[in-house]
């Protein structure tokens, strides 16, 4: 523990790049999800198959396959992420940060999807009905009557797949992405003697992200209940 006190700076900034991993993957995931989970109970043939598709693949692939696709395969196929070359204080968004940011979107937004379709299932089939006998579009269905009320029942299944993506944040440690566990790594190497402590640290560290994640869950998850 010592060790981390020592070093209280670098710790902090292993777990902002943590911080940025979720919140970017986080919004992406989110979006590409809700587009999955309207191709997959959408009118057109040809989408629901792409969809469950895609959904059906990304989710029975291990997540260090996904990295290691996108940090050794994908820049052979010219799918490179050289261009990102971004730095905020003493944060640097290079390469390896664009590919874990990629590479958690894709594998968090099938299980975005799942959760937001298990919403659209709750909403009743008889509004959906009546929008379109007020001539919606599918679109404008989805926009203004399935969707809200979709995301507001699937708050806790969505909070549970967030809380996830903050732990498998820990695995573009193994790809360059210098986050909470890479540091953690970088500490055990250089302050041997001191492991149980850092690991305790680190641990301490996860534990309040994933409480504050949590928390806003809640306080959504109460708010929702309360408007209906």
């Amino acid at each position: 523990m010592r060790a981390v006190l020592d070093n209280f700076d670098a710790y902090l900034q292993a777990f902002g790049y943590t911080l940025f991993l979720f919140l970017v993957a986080g919004v992406l995931s989110m979006l590409l999800g809700t587009v999955l989970a309207a191709m997959r109970v959408g009118p057109v043939a040809v989408l629901r198959v792409v969809g469950t598709t895609y959904v059906t693949l990304v989710r029975n692939t291990p997540l260090v396959i996904v990295f290691a696709f996108f940090s050794f395969a994908a820049p052979d196929l010219g799918i490179r992420f050289g261009w990102l070359d971004v730095h905020i204080g003493p944060f640097d968004f290079t390469t390896f940060f664009g590919a874990a940011v990629v590479s958690l979107s894709l594998y968090t937004s099938a299980f975005v999807c799942e959760a937001l379709r298990a919403g659209v299932n709750a909403v009743s089939l008889g509004q959906a009905e009546a929008a379109r006998a007020l001539g919606l579009p599918f679109a404008g269905v989805m926009r203004e009557v399935v969707l809200p009320q979709a995301f507001r029942a699937s708050i806790p299944p969505m909070a549970s797949v967030q809380i996830a993506l903050i732990k498998n944040t820990s695995v573009a440690a193994v790809f360059g992405v210098a986050e909470a566990v890479s540091q953690m790594r970088s500490f055990n190497n250089e302050f041997g003697t001191q492991r149980y402590g850092i690991a305790l640290a680190f641990a301490i560290g996860y534990v309040l992200v994933v409480e504050v994640v949590s928390y806003f869950a809640n306080r959504a998850e109460r708010r929702y209940r309360v408007a209906t």
